[in-house]
């Protein structure tokens, strides 16, 4: 599919290696977004959470980082045939250069990111560096967070459930903690697949809000919780 269309803008993703997925769409839709004058999306991708952030919040920065340099492209377009283009701005650079270079801080800090620990490496380059993204570990994505998110901001992401685990681990070295998280079940019943997370600075709290998450019914239809989730977001009829 060439083009993903929602409620409030299209997304060309012709030249993407990684399509629109529910990963990015459940976290830009769960993430809280009051009080949020200043957004940075990790990995931005086809721009699809950069619009869902201007779409939901009242933020009027919306930053998307990008390496890839078709992938930028793609999301500048996307910016511009939004009706959020004038809050809205893509950086075709590595997170590692930008947070040396830039002195912004922002409020909230999003990323669907399209690293994982093990797999099979691609033949296509592109699509190994997008996917893979060798040169960027946890670690680094957590010292680029600490040096770009305001103290009182926070930062969501989405990962596999036992990466998601080590990194919540992983976050407490930089002072990071949770005070959200979302388990994701594709059914009712199944394996936790995927990890949303919500990290603040400061020390780690006792009852963290931790709820599950179903994507589909046993039928494979959508449940309700995920229909009312996205519903000012996505078209479903």
């Amino acid at each position: 599919m060439d083009i993903f269309k929602t409620k409030a803008f299209d997304i060309k993703q012709k030249q993407n290696v990684m399509k629109v997925n529910i990963d990015a769409i459940v976290l830009a839709a769960w993430t809280d977004y009051r009080e949020v004058d200043s957004v940075l999306d990790i990995g931005t991708g086809t721009g699809i959470i950069a619009l869902i952030a201007a779409q939901k919040s009242d933020s009027s920065h919306i930053v998307g980082i990008e390496i890839s340099e078709e992938c930028a492209e793609e999301a500048k377009v996307n910016f511009e045939n939004s009706q959020y283009a004038s809050n809205l701005k893509v950086v075709c650079e590595s997170i590692q250069d930008y947070a040396r270079s830039s002195s912004e801080k922002y409020a909230l800090i999003i990323s669907n990111p399209p690293f994982f620990s093990g797999g099979t490496f691609s033949d296509n380059e592109n699509k190994f560096n997008v996917r893979h993204t060798p040169k960027l570990s946890n670690g680094e994505l957590l010292i680029a967070v600490r040096k770009l998110m305001k103290q009182d901001g926070r930062f969501t992401i989405v990962l596999p459930y036992l990466e998601g685990e080590r990194f919540i681990d992983m976050a407490a070295r930089y002072d990071l903690y949770p005070d959200k998280i979302m388990e994701i079940h594709n059914m009712k019943n199944s394996a936790i697949e995927r990890l949303l997370i919500s990290l603040k600075f400061g020390t780690k709290e006792e009852g963290i809000e931790r709820h599950s998450f179903n994507i589909c019914k046993e039928d494979g239809s959508y449940t309700d919780e995920y229909l009312r989730l996205t519903e000012d977001i996505l078209i479903t009829e």
